[in-house]
């Protein structure tokens, strides 16, 4: 028996629900571990296969999804075909409802939602994808380890081409500020505590603004490639931008509304997306 690891071979950008803070937008780390047999290479698993139909697997289970805990008693669940419904209902924020292609809302038959309940998912979609000399698959999926500031947040982009025109999914991000080139932990501070966990809306795809039960929603929607998508959301929970939020753009619309309280200093901001990468703006 041999044993093949990497670490941090990929990252999860996705969002979940959570009966206490609702939409949550989350960037997991994934370690793998594969045991098995040696191949006529000398090999349980080629690192070149590992990095390329392993990370891929991974990828495709939750990543740039809406994951979703059906066990919970807060939430209903409904299919009609290839669309898919979600409602999370809670007394802080009302409900939350989404509508998606089936592939943009993973239920998961678990309570909560934690890395210790999709690695048994991961895991069992893995052995799929693995040689017969592997015997065993183990993942370990972890939060980066972040020192500064840092926010949840949750979006979509209709525009991408790719996955991320899924309209609920998330990242977990680190946000730097400098002022005249010197750092500002403070100002990072204060926006991330706005946005935690937050849904970043752009105002063209807001279909409907209502009040319900004492609370006010937000009803966006939008046609992609992959599909139609439509999220309703309490408003409280929202922040609207003119523009569409690509990372790019959500670096400038913080360097530019920094500046309104520094007038005279030159604003920079790194606003990550996830792990390791981001956008870089200046005002």
């Amino acid at each position: 028996m041999a044993s093949l690891f990497v670490e941090q071979l990929t990252v999860i950008d996705f969002s979940y629900l959570c009966p206490e803070r609702g939409l949550v937008g989350e960037s997991w780390l994934v370690d793998v571990v594969l045991d098995g047999s040696l191949n006529e290479q000398g090999m349980v698993f080629d690192f070149g296969n590992v990095k390329k139909d392993i990370k891929q697997a991974i990828d495709s289970t939750i990543d740039h999804t809406l994951v979703v805990p059906s066990k919970s008693k807060a939430i209903q669940l409904v299919d009609h075909g290839d669309i898919r419904e979600v409602t999370l209902e809670t007394s802080q924020n009302g409900i939350l409802h989404c509508q998606a292609p089936n592939a943009a809302i993973v239920p998961i038959p678990v309570d909560v939602i934690t890395p210790s309940t999709l690695k048994a998912v991961v895991e069992e979609h893995l052995k799929s994808v693995v040689p017969d000399n592997v015997d065993s698959v183990s993942v370990n999926l972890y939060p980066q380890s972040i020192q500064e500031a840092y926010y949840h947040y949750s979006h979509g982009l209709k525009k991408h081409h790719g996955d991320c025109q899924r309209i609920a999914h998330g990242h977990r991000s680190p946000l730097k500020v400098k002022l005249d080139g010197q750092t500002s932990p403070k100002l990072a501070s204060q926006w991330s505590k706005k946005w935690q966990d937050i849904y970043l809306v752009t105002e063209a795809d807001i279909l409907d603004e209502f009040e319900n039960k004492g609370f006010t929603y937000i009803k966006c929607g939008y046609q992609a490639p992959q599909g139609y998508f439509e999220l309703t959301i309490n408003k409280k929970c929202c922040y609207f931008f003119q523009t569409d939020t690509t990372v790019e753009l959500i670096a400038q619309h913080l360097a530019q509304e920094i500046k309104k309280d520094y007038p005279s200093h030159q604003v920079t901001v790194h606003a990550y997306e996830g792990y390791k990468k981001g956008a870089i703006a200046t005002a």
